[in-house]
């Protein structure tokens, strides 16, 4: 049966519609981030990591780098045979205790991901968003230069910084990290760059680019104010693979013997020293490695859910 509507209740029906509230771009994406099970397990943990780094001189029961002359070499966790609850996630080579390290670990880790990660979006941003803007032959040097930066190989520009400064008092800041931000920041910048460049190529012809030029704003205000803000998605989704990326490459570098300084706790440099007794104690290359692979999986998830809330083209696949 079809049942007829009059012209009074269609327009309620309309008025209606009109009270609905109407969302943003951030509220529907955030509502739609909410949906992805997997980006918020992601989030959860990435949470949990970043508490437990925070708060790691609070929870850790030891200092991760000292040596005390009253506990054992290489005992093993308290679910194992041997283990202890005094060390309950048992103890290195060193006999330092490994719960203690993993805790400070993790805020290398987090460090290590975050604050290269800010450098190279300030500078990628704006070497982009400039170049982008200029256009001609002015965007053409530039992107050369882009070009010259990413055929450089980074690993071979942090050996030479290694060891050339690593003993010099800037080597030595803050345990090896300012190194590692600085070779960091050096080749990161350039993805970064492109991504803010074509963005800038694709909003400057848009209507309202035009219209903020025609009532007298100055190119800076327009790329601070109207090109920047537009061009945010794209940079938060970046960014999301970004850190987990830095994390990788600090963890591949201290397993390596040259990113962190010794006696200083990462999660790599723990892999490196426990190598040796993988046949004998695996669960200690086990736990850094595992915790590794968590928080990597974790941004993979948060990443993947960013960038499908923040395309308003997923609409039509729900």
């Amino acid at each position: 049966m079809v049942v007829q509507l009059s012209g009074v209740e269609r327009s309620d029906q309309a008025v209606a519609g009109l009270d609905r509230p109407v969302r943003g771009l951030w509220s529907d994406a955030w509502r739609r981030l909410r949906k992805n099970k997997a980006a918020v397990a992601g989030l959860a943990y990435i949470g949990v990591m970043l508490v437990l780094a925070i708060f790691a001189p609070l929870l850790a029961p030891y200092d991760p780098n000292n040596i005390p002359s009253d506990a054992f070499s290489n005992t093993p966790p308290f679910w194992m045979d041997g283990g202890s609850w005094d060390h309950p996630l048992g103890t290195d080579s060193l006999a330092r205790d490994n719960l203690s390290r993993l805790l400070y670990g993790a805020r290398v880790s987090m460090i290590v991901g975050i604050v290269p990660t800010v450098i190279t979006v300030l500078i990628g941003a704006t070497y982009g968003i400039v170049s982008g803007w200029l256009g001609g032959r002015w965007d053409n040097i530039l992107m050369r230069l882009v070009d010259v930066v990413y055929a450089f190989p980074s690993l071979l520009l942090f050996i030479i910084m290694q060891a050339s400064l690593r003993d010099t008092g800037f080597g030595r800041l803050l345990g090896g990290l300012m190194l590692l931000f600085v070779a960091f920041a050096i080749t990161g910048w350039n993805g970064m760059a492109r991504l803010v460049r074509g963005q800038t190529l694709s909003l400057r012809e848009k209507e309202f680019i035009e219209a903020a030029r025609a009532v007298g704003n100055t190119p800076g205000r327009i790329m601070l104010r109207h090109v920047l803000p537009n061009s945010l998605a794209p940079i938060i989704v970046s960014v999301s693979f970004s850190i987990p990326a830095y994390i990788l490459a600090e963890a591949s570098l201290s397993f390596l013997g040259i990113g962190i300084r010794p006696p200083n706790a990462s999660w790599g440099s723990m892999v490196f020293q426990a190598f040796p007794l993988i046949t004998f104690m695996p669960i200690f290359v086990i736990m850094p490695s595992l915790l590794i692979a968590m928080i990597m999986i974790a941004f993979a998830f948060v990443g993947d859910g960013l960038r499908d809330a923040l395309d308003p083209q997923s609409d039509r696949q729900r």
